[in-house]
């Protein structure tokens, strides 16, 4: 398996680990941007900037790296901690991303056969011409953290599907509220709220072919929904836009914000198995982004997954929504 543009954010000589146990020697290449074409992309040298554990799978910096060292972040270290109180919070200038190979073939996100529910779905994209993907929710859905459209998880999963079925023209259009939840994903099914501006709304969007629906970071908060308020938040929209629309609907999961962060309730494990159960009582598709994160957990540390350190994925995280969706079987 190749891996491209995973995420690490290492901390003085202390090894940080790769998705995988085992990295074929001779593989890793390491340097300050995701893209490797980037303009003014720094790349890093095994021996002097890290070193690489090929047995164990794991990287550390050198005592004279080049590499940025994460303990001089201002949320390194910092328990149950509030955000406002660290005006400029970001993990991004403390990234290194690493392209390796490695003999390990396990994939993150399960196989989710989805087939009864994106039917109409499969048997457009066979025919070929216009599929319109919207994409609805908050700030992940949004692309918050994300360094550039195509990288955002609704472009990635796009861009595989026109190669599946080459006769379709696959679109992309985002709607989504930063910083909502899914109850004010109903209220503002026909409008948003003025600042925002939007060109369109999801309840006068045209034809859309397929909704993407990506609530739950918000709602996991303190102060907000209970999971079983959650759920029927999601059937309810689910239902607006079956009815309103006339299109294919697919709920995805959220995954754990920082366990360190003072305002989560740090109970998405229920966030998700309501999104499962929307979908399951609305009869759409289901996308399980949860499960995808917690497999990359068992080794990975969160802030090597994190933006903004806190609830938002980086290019790498969107990269692991995008396989959520392809392992999508319809």
């Amino acid at each position: 398996m190749d891996v491209h543009g995973e995420s690490f954010v290492l901390t003085r000589t202390e090894p940080g680990k790769f998705c995988f146990g085992r990295i074929t020697k001779g593989s890793v290449v390491v340097r300050s941007t995701f893209l490797a074409e980037k303009p003014g992309s720094v790349g890093y040298i095994e021996g002097q900037d890290y070193l690489v554990d090929y047995a164990q799978g794991t990287l550390a910096r050198t005592p004279g790296s080049r590499i940025p060292d994460f303990a001089t972040n201002p949320l390194f270290g910092q328990k149950d901690f509030d955000h406002t109180k660290f005006p400029g919070f970001t993990n991004h200038p403390w990234f290194v991303w690493v392209d390796y190979k490695t003999p390990e073939r396990t994939p993150w996100a399960r196989r989710n056969d989805q087939s009864r529910a994106l039917r109409a779905v499969t048997t457009k994209l066979q025919a070929g011409g216009p599929f319109n993907i919207v994409s609805y929710g908050d700030s992940i859905t949004a692309g918050g953290e994300a360094s550039e459209q195509a990288l955002r998880f609704q472009w990635r999963w796009a861009a595989s599907l026109g190669k599946k079925f080459p006769k379709a023209a696959v679109t992309v259009e985002d709607l989504s509220l930063s910083g909502y939840s899914s109850r004010q994903g109903i209220d503002w099914f026909d409008k948003k709220p003025e600042s925002l501006r939007p060109v369109t709304t999801l309840g006068t969007c045209e034809k859309p072919d397929l909704v993407l629906v990506g609530f739950g970071m918000n709602d996991h908060n303190r102060g907000s929904a209970e999971p079983e308020v959650f759920q029927k938040n999601l059937v309810t929209l689910s239902k607006l836009i079956q009815e309103r629309k006339g299109a294919n609907v697919a709920l995805f999961s959220a995954f754990p914000p920082n366990d360190d962060w003072h305002y989560g309730t740090h109970r998405m494990a229920l966030f998700a198995a309501a999104t499962k159960q929307a979908a399951s009582e609305a009869g759409v598709a289901y996308v399980d982004v949860f499960s995808t994160w917690e497999q990359v957990l068992k080794r990975k540390d969160q802030p090597s997954l994190l933006g903004n350190n806190i609830n938002h994925p980086n290019d790498f995280g969107h990269w692991l929504y995008a396989q959520a969706f392809e392992a999508l079987v319809f």
